[in-house]
């Protein structure tokens, strides 16, 4: 009997900010019947082991290693990219057919078992992975052209199976380098040395966040040398943090109680007003960016057992919601009455004609594009139409995508790399290949100079998919 598991990402992320990588929950026993995951079926205690005693900051060890960084060559800086829209913002050709063995591999290496995918910048490729021997989450520099080493710096935090361990997408700046772990550790580092700007913050005991089931999938975002999170602390719905001290700049106050999901933060401006997005336990709400007062909110989208993807601003006054357990999809106008902002829906989809389990959808050229929950990619208009499925013979399951030179590259739970037409007109694949050949490759994608980082449950890899690419 061949078993299928499912669990979460960030956000990849992530959400992937839906970041991760990250992952959903979902169990299938065979192809055909997939069935409800719940959480702490995988391990005794649902998330007690989350709240294990310990204190509020923890230092961390930094290891040198052999890798040397690249020339600065493209950049993936963050869940879902530059934009934050998964969509690639680089210029280079990428090939337009493949070889029968795939894309070149660049590098393979071994990660700990979970989702947590790469961010790249300045040469320098970022992951936030777990040692399982030692018992530490830790945040490796590797090389873009070998996946060699640069540096480690790993802190202490005891971490059983629950589907997998590390989730998250870091966030890099020129300045910064900011990764989420699995039991809500916060860290901030110099990007090149690896030295952290202040001790590494468990946020369950700073602001009494409380750790969803499957580990925290929630990407951090970095914006103006602040971090933004959405915590769901007892007074801090929402929070930035300034990265150079480590300093709480403003709180968003909490009083409904909502908690902390796995969906990540997304900015987004509306009417002149700039604004932080977060799908929060018991609904969506709209902060301001200056000082994270709330703008608006509502209860109209919510998730019982786990909100992954993130909300996905449409034009200029919209938000499409999507999710796994039966709820579909939602979009959301915000229309301005006076000084206020005010939330209404504009439809509803069930989760059969369009919801997102795992991965945040993409907005391209006036469509929407997504993996529904029977694991076919789907493109649809603005008024919530499917104008194609990709179709029964083509499913992905809870595998990543993103968007790159017109083009859509999906990869399905088992590891095969589709790439297709970006294009309303249907859907048509252009080349495919058997990439990783395993399980769980649901961790988000990075798209950096051309060369895509992938992984499954435990190894990632490095493909050239450059039209051109240098020869040696």
């Amino acid at each position: 009997m061949k078993r299928f598991t499912a669990s979460i990402l960030v956000f990849v992320l992530l959400s992937a900010g839906g970041a991760a990588a990250v992952g959903i929950w979902l169990t299938r026993m065979l192809p055909h019947e997939p069935a409800l995951r719940v959480p702490g079926t995988d391990r005794p205690g649902g998330t007690a082991a989350s709240q294990a005693a310990g204190a509020e900051t923890l230092e961390g060890v930094l290891t040198a290693g052999q890798g040397v960084p690249t020339e600065p060559d493209g950049a993936w800086p963050r869940f879902r990219g530059v934009n934050f829209d998964n969509i690639s913002a680089e210029t280079v050709p990428l090939a337009t057919a493949w070889p029968a063995g795939g894309p070149p591999q660049l590098w393979k290496i071994a990660v700990g078992e979970g989702y947590a995918a790469a961010a790249v910048l300045n040469g320098r490729a970022y992951v936030l992975d777990y040692d399982k021997d030692k018992q530490a989450d830790a945040l490796r520099c590797l090389s873009p052209a070998d996946g060699k080493e640069i540096w480690r710096y790993a802190y202490p935090v005891a971490i059983k199976r629950n589907h997998g361990m590390s989730r998250t997408v870091p966030a890099v700046t020129d300045n910064y380098l900011v990764a989420l772990g699995p039991k809500a550790h916060l860290s901030c580092l110099d990007p090149v040395t690896g030295k952290p700007k202040w001790p590494t913050t468990d946020l369950t005991r700073k602001f009494g966040a409380t750790v969803p089931p499957w580990y925290v999938g929630q990407c951090p975002l970095v914006e103006d040398g602040r971090i933004i999170l959405g915590l769901g602390g007892p007074d801090a719905l929402l929070a930035a943090i300034d990265c150079e001290t480590g300093e709480v700049l403003w709180k968003t106050p909490n009083p409904r109680g909502w908690k902390m999901t796995h969906s990540s933060v997304v900015p987004m401006k509306l009417y002149e007003r700039r604004m932080y997005v977060y799908c929060a336990g018991g609904g969506v709400v709209g902060v301001s960016a200056e000082d994270g007062t709330p703008l608006w909110e509502t209860p109209e989208w919510k998730i019982s057992i786990a909100n992954v993807p993130s909300p996905l601003p449409v034009e200029k006054d919209r938000l499409f919601l999507s999710g796994g357990y039966n709820a579909g999809s939602l979009m959301l106008q915000l229309a301005e009455e006076g000084d206020a902002i005010v939330p209404r829906v504009l439809f509803r989809l069930a989760p059969e004609v369009f919801g997102s389990p795992q991965h945040t959808p993409i907005l391209y050229q006036g469509h929407i594009y997504g993996v529904r929950p029977d694991g076919q990619l789907v493109c649809l208009s603005l008024d919530g139409q499917v104008v194609w499925a990709s179709g029964a013979a083509n499913v992905f399951g809870l595998g990543p995508y993103l968007l790159a030179d017109g083009r859509i590259f999906a990869m399905n739970d088992e590891g095969r790399l589709t790439m297709a037409e970006a294009s309303p007109a249907g859907y048509k694949p252009l080349a495919q290949a058997e990439i990783l050949r395993g399980h769980d490759a649901w961790g988000p994608m990075a798209l950096a100079g051309g060369r895509l980082i992938i992984r499954d449950l435990t190894r990632m890899v490095c493909l050239d998919l450059r039209a051109n690419p240098p020869q040696p």
